[in-house]
């Protein structure tokens, strides 16, 4: 099977790749998926018949079309502050040109009634400030994870009338041509003049195993490691109310280690992630009121950078969430008052608590799992948070573990963000370069017009 251009994999920056190209040319494009189409992507995680995670051979929360961040709370973040390095490849100004038109397609495909929320003028940066935080700087456009079904869904029914969708598709190699690449697959084969791999965190592995094949530099990226907080919503309501995102830094006194929120999800769910086989912790909203929970939830992550001769960044994580789920069989939920007494949380103490947990997971003892220096990081940021929002430092406050972020290793592309074969890109959250569906789906915009640039 022949065509001008094939991506590899149809999360966000292969699906903004295919739209620039449908949109902008008459070019025949097939995207390659590992996962199912949109409306068969289904976790079997009923919390009835099915509590936890059976380990599926594909995961539905994880693969299919719209990536890991279809059934995630739909936050695009239009900032070059955080989200990845994007701007460093293709410029500051660029960067965020990008990100908002893919904001303004999203909106166009049944965003349009959904809230932008910004930092510019807030109160809340001085309060940080005077309490040893950093607010960052960031407009996101909330969507919510049943709108943000709705839009790509809804981007779907336009592309697939132009572009050849390939899915439970998964590449086995990429192949180097005379005239262009082969994407292998027990399909067949697909031969394209260009090859766009967007294949995400879930596809490091595998992306690992391709630049070994093809001789192409790769360089070790940074992991972070952590834990999901749960809390009263109320708690922390004069904040995601006026902002609903916040990423607020802090840097630990004891090591000063740097330590920071991240996915805030307003009266949401805290849910299981399946990542290589691996169990983890994530965090999704809803726009629905109905849909909305008591409870507000949010990760604290440690960032882990590695230097020379240590290079596996994420095996290094990986080792750890695995404790988790060799102690836990998934997930472990403990409360903020048991981690501070040294005792593992039973399944009466969280009954008996104030605050209803909206995963079932494992109650245990996170202090059996994450690195000492990591823990105390998390206590002293759960602290500091307090002075600003609280309530935090409550004994009730649950904590999830692990929530671990997988970051890529860095693949070797240039500005143009093109391996060094010419026709041969890698974008999204797969290079390395970028960590966010804003910053991924800018990435596939600037490629399809680089690539319509040279036709």
């Amino acid at each position: 099977m022949k065509y001008d251009v094939v991506i590899i994999g149809a999360g966000p920056g292969g699906i903004f790749s295919a739209y620039e190209l449908a949109k902008k040319s008459k070019l025949k494009v097939a995207v390659l998926e590992t996962g199912s189409a949109l409306e068969k992507r289904h976790c079997p995680i009923d919390g009835k018949k099915i509590k936890s995670c059976i380990n599926c051979k594909v995961c539905s929360v994880m693969n299919g079309f719209g990536g890991a961040g279809a059934f995630s709370d739909g936050k695009y973040n239009i900032t070059n502050d955080f989200g990845g390095s994007l701007h460093e490849y293709i410029g500051r100004e660029k960067a965020l040109e990008l990100m908002h038109y893919v904001d303004e397609i999203n909106v166009s495909h049944g965003g349009e009634n959904t809230t932008i929320y910004s930092t510019a003028g807030t109160e809340l940066k001085k309060i940080c400030m005077q309490n040893k935080l950093t607010l960052l700087d960031a407009s996101v456009r909330h969507l919510g994870t049943d709108i943000n079904y709705i839009v790509l869904k809804n981007i779907y029914d336009e592309l697939k009338e132009r572009i050849d969708f390939y899915f439970d598709t998964p590449v086995t190699k990429v192949k180097i041509l005379k005239n262009g690449y082969r994407a292998v697959t027990e399909k067949g084969n697909f031969d394209c003049k260009i090859c766009i791999v967007s294949v995400g965190r879930s596809g490091s592995h595998w992306l690992e195993e391709v630049c070994k094949d093809l001789d192409i530099p790769t360089r070790s990226n940074r992991v972070d490691i952590g834990a999901r907080v749960e809390l009263p919503a109320p708690i922390f309501a004069h904040i995601t109310d006026e902002l609903y995102e916040s990423k607020i830094v802090y840097r630990t006194q004891k090591y000063e280690d740097n330590v920071r929120t991240f996915c805030m999800n307003p009266r949401g769910f805290v849910v299981n992630e399946n990542t290589n086989g691996i169990i983890t912790v994530n965090g999704h909203s809803f726009e629905d009121e109905s849909k909305k929970t008591e409870n507000t939830n949010f990760a604290l992550l440690v960032s882990k950078h590695f230097s020379e001769p240590f290079k596996d960044s994420n095996g290094y994580a990986e080792s750890i969430a695995k404790l988790s789920n060799m102690l836990g069989g998934g997930v472990i939920i403990q409360r903020f008052g048991d981690l501070e007494r040294g005792r593992r949380s039973t399944q009466k103490r969280i009954d008996e608590g104030t605050v209803r947990p909206t995963l079932q997971a494992t109650p245990g003892d996170l202090s059996l799992v994450l690195p000492k220096r990591i823990l105390d990081g998390i206590i002293e940021m759960i602290y500091a948070i307090d002075s600003i929002a609280p309530g935090t430092a409550n004994d009730d406050t649950l904590l999830y573990g692990v929530e671990v972020k997988f970051y890529n290793m860095g693949v070797d592309v240039d500005c143009n963000l093109e391996t060094k074969y010419k026709g041969l890109y890698v974008i999204g959250d797969g290079s390395g370069v970028t960590h966010s569906l804003s910053h991924a789906s800018a990435s596939g915009v600037f490629v399809a017009d680089r690539i319509l640039e040279e036709k």
